[in-house]
């Protein structure tokens, strides 16, 4: 394991790997942020944003597509301090007031998938939503009543889509049957019940042997479960609130973990630190935006 810099994120969310950059990218959410590290230099480097971006993937013109406060956005990075901000789309009346986009990431065909949430998680409002954007535009809503969505993984073929809700309320992952053609998911069913773990399940990864990594925030874990939804490898890491994890490197055998610092004694040291580990398989590569 190896700690990158002295970076401490207050909500270090959503890396994902530019295999057309060698670089993985992550959002610090509350300090408006998106930090870079290039793994086979060590350096790292950040941009603000004019606003909160819950979840962050690359493009395939280049530059990001993220899930932020009032809609989707396009992020263009150059070589100034702040990102060039570009709205795409929005849900309309359902972002309301006290809201914003969450987890998300893109499909294997490079649609963008993003949830909604009420940030203040205390008044446990079912009131988020899931949704597609890309061609089309942004969709209705696929998937409703969420609490804290997170969690968004797709399998290798693409044929099945996980989603979580990380709301202590929740605490489970769900599976769906995921139509590549026209991107619907059907059928949703239990993969996971994380009710009676310390942990919650937060960001997620997927491996190129289908398996499903779900970060256990307030855990101090990574959980690893099979297609068929069996637990079959826990990763102890530092920190008490691990929140994503995404796979990269040159051979896609790197796992890089963010975190939120949970303002425990015993954490203060790693909580909101970011990680690289070798976790022993490889992942998938993440479709950009568009692609």
């Amino acid at each position: 394991m190896e700690r990158i810099s002295d970076i401490k994120c207050a909500v270090g969310e959503s890396p994902t790997w530019s295999a057309a950059e060698s670089v993985f990218y992550w959002t610090d959410i509350p300090a408006k942020r998106v930090w870079r590290l290039d793994p086979a230099t060590g350096a790292t480097r950040f941009w603000t944003l004019d606003q909160m971006a819950g979840c962050i993937a690359t493009r395939a013109g280049g530059g990001l597509i993220a899930g932020m406060e009032t809609g989707v956005f396009q992020l263009d990075l150059n070589d100034g301090e702040a990102a060039v901000q570009t709205k795409l789309a929005t849900p309309g009346a359902d972002l309301g007031e006290g809201m914003r986009f969450n987890d998300g990431r893109c499909d294997r065909q490079g649609r963008f998938w993003s949830g909604t949430m009420f940030m203040d998680m205390g008044q446990a409002r079912p009131v988020g939503k899931l949704y597609r954007y890309d061609s089309r535009g942004i969709s209705k809503p696929m998937v409703a009543d969420l609490l804290t969505q997170n969690g968004l993984g797709f399998s290798p073929d693409g044929r099945t889509m996980y989603l979580s809700d990380s709301h202590p309320l929740r605490r489970m992952v769900w599976a769906f049957d995921y139509d590549i053609d026209d991107g619907v998911p059907s059928k949703q069913r239990v993969f996971a019940d994380l009710t009676k773990s310390v942990g919650r399940p937060d960001g997620a990864a997927v491996d190129s042997e289908g398996c499903y990594w779900v970060c256990g925030n307030d855990g101090g874990y990574i959980l690893r479960f099979t297609p068929q939804g069996k637990l079959d490898r826990k990763l102890d890491v530092p920190m008490l609130k691990p929140a994503m994890c995404a796979f990269g490197g040159k051979h896609l055998d790197q796992l890089l973990v963010t975190s939120i610092p949970s303002g425990k004694p015993e954490d203060a040291e790693w909580g909101g630190a970011v990680i690289l580990l070798d976790p022993g398989v490889k992942g998938v590569a993440e479709t950009p935006f568009g692609a």
